[in-house]
């Protein structure tokens, strides 16, 4: 005989479990947001380090606004006028190849067509490093000159470890130095879909004041490099212990104004041969900072498109550039509109890939 189940036969009690852990799913799938972005922020420091204490001191000092002309020789492509508006919330930095211009174009297209957030202005300029060629620098300075949403500084090439690291450096000098009205500063990269609007709508939201911001996906107990034939050894003298500091990681993340100076600051102290984001956050210790997790990056992961899910997430990786055209026509002609069963399908969804991400921390 067949044992049947009708839900018209279950019990009360049996009601009642069912509504609990259903209850109890939601809360863990949604609530964690709530704990992330309010319980979990960082509290204001209390600095007793004589080397942290100095480093925050003279990053407040901090003024190359006198010495632009000298700064300037470090930039080809300087830009000098990209931050006219005194007003300017959110600058976006997007590090790119000198030669992908198609995935530049890709971008200007798509996610960086935008000027405000919820009437807050921002900004969003391509970063380059050196080129190899004079024929290569005259095709960049005609892209500049047609687009003038381009910075570019002398940095070795990207195929060595020191290249990132030596653009993101000069990169915080030219905020320093040509943008210190920028509220928060964003850096990524071109392969990175940013949701500005969700972005923007978080620091807006902020319940704390928006100083030592230092916002991503923060990568946790992750080792040093201590092979002896890799380009980026790092031994055990130069840094003894055993987990690199917390650091977000570096296809997306935000630090304030105040953070932009302390990382750059201290950077002069760090000559650890590490990837680009492991050195700000390396910076970032020295200064006192705490990165700050949120799910809603991606990190190097690529989310797979969903519209609802796309407006929830900050960013989603590994993007081509026919990927972007694709996934931003498609929000266009969707409008801001998600039917609430698509929106709780979106979301359940960005969760499970978020969640099972983290499994993989």
């Amino acid at each position: 005989m067949l044992y049947q189940c009708s839900p018209c036969k279950l019990r009360t009690h049996q009601w009642c479990f069912l509504l609990f852990n259903v209850v109890l799913f939601h809360a863990l799938l949604f609530g964690a947001d709530f704990v992330e972005e309010y319980l979990l922020q960082p509290t204001p420091g209390v600095y007793t380090d004589g080397l942290v204490v100095d480093i925050r001191e003279k990053a407040r000092k901090l003024d190359l606004s006198n010495v632009r002309e000298n700064v300037s020789l470090a930039y080809p492509i300087t830009n000098p006028d990209a931050c006219r508006n005194s007003d300017l919330f959110l600058l976006t930095l997007v590090f790119s190849s000198t030669a992908n211009i198609t995935q530049r174009d890709a971008v200007r297209r798509t996610w960086a067509n935008q000027t405000l957030i919820q009437g807050f202005p921002m900004r969003i300029l391509f970063f380059l490093g050196s080129t190899e060629t004079s024929a290569a620098q005259k095709a960049l300075m005609i892209e500049s000159d047609l687009h003038g949403d381009m910075v570019q500084g002398h940095a070795v090439s990207d195929s060595s470890l020191r290249g990132p690291t030596e653009r993101t450096v000069l990169a915080l000098r030219w905020v320093i130095a040509f943008c210190p009205v920028a509220q928060f500063v964003l850096l990524t990269k071109d392969s990175v879909f940013i949701n500005l609007p969700a972005i923007g709508g978080y620091l807006l939201g902020l319940h704390r004041h928006p100083e030592d911001i230092y916002l991503g996906r923060v990568i946790q107990r992750d080792s040093p490099d201590r092979d002896p034939n890799s380009p980026g050894f790092l031994p055990p003298a130069l840094y003894p212990d055993k987990y690199l500091p917390e650091y977000c990681e570096g296809t997306a993340y935000v630090i304030s104004q105040d953070v932009v100076r302390k990382v750059y600051v201290a950077s002069a102290a760090v000559r650890a041969p590490v990837p680009a984001d492991v050195f700000v956050g390396l910076c970032a210790q020295k200064a006192g900072v705490a990165p700050t997790h949120s799910s809603r990056f991606s990190g190097e992961k690529h989310i797979r498109y969903n519209a609802c899910c796309y407006r929830y997430k900050f960013s989603s990786a590994g993007m081509e550039s026919h990927e972007l055209d694709i996934v931003w026509a498609d929000l266009g002609q969707k409008g801001e509109q998600c039917s609430l069963l698509k929106t709780y399908y979106g979301l359940v969804t960005c969760k499970a890939l978020t969640y099972l991400d983290k499994l993989s921390f």
